[in-house]
């Protein structure tokens, strides 16, 4: 008779990994380290998560509702687009300059599967067409144009990629580009 997983199994088989594949890369965690790493058999983890790409799918979009989460929090405390848009760049910030940040899990992947269409990378593109529609959005509404944008998501995907000393600066430079005024 076959045994009764324990509640929060996938849960924990999934925390495992997301640590694993953020800190190593998608590519170069194995199976055997995720059912090390969360203290199950083999047969459990593919009884969850019948194969890796299902595995970082899930982690991905773990990332995804926890990425969704900090930028509600950011923006819940204002209804003026620009002061929003200064309020998403500035978690944004602040979450790269957290201890163990690695990049970004969604651009990661990306990196480390370039041209891939699987489910995994479909997720990260998904979250990367959103949250880019989610910034035009806001700097449509705070009285800018395309262009600005532009620029502004090119300013975030440096927040991602370079160190984090660079983060108070781009603050300042959106702070600047959308409140002119308010700009130290």
């Amino acid at each position: 008779m076959a045994r009764t997983p324990a509640p929060g199994t996938r849960d924990t088989i999934l925390t495992a990994a997301a640590g694993l594949f953020y800190e190593f890369g998608v590519r170069a965690v194995g199976m055997a380290q995720v059912v090390e790493a969360a203290g199950c058999g083999k047969n459990l983890l593919y009884k969850h998560f019948p194969s890796k790409a299902d595995l970082a799918a899930a982690y991905l979009t773990l990332a995804r509702h926890e990425r969704e989460r900090a930028a509600t929090e950011a923006l819940r405390w204002s209804a003026d687009p620009a002061d929003r848009l200064i309020a998403l760049v500035t978690e944004i910030a602040d979450s790269v300059r957290r201890p163990g940040y690695r990049g970004c899990a969604f651009r990661n992947y990306l990196t480390e599967f370039p041209g891939e269409t699987d489910e995994p990378a479909r997720v990260a593109q998904s979250y990367l067409t959103d949250s880019r529609a989610q910034m035009d959005h806001l700097v449509l509404g705070a009285g800018g144009d395309e262009l600005l944008a532009d620029r502004i998501w090119l300013v975030v995907n440096g927040l991602y990629a370079a160190s984090p000393a660079g983060a108070p600066v781009a603050v300042a430079w959106i702070t600047e580009m959308v409140r002119p005024s308010a700009a130290p």
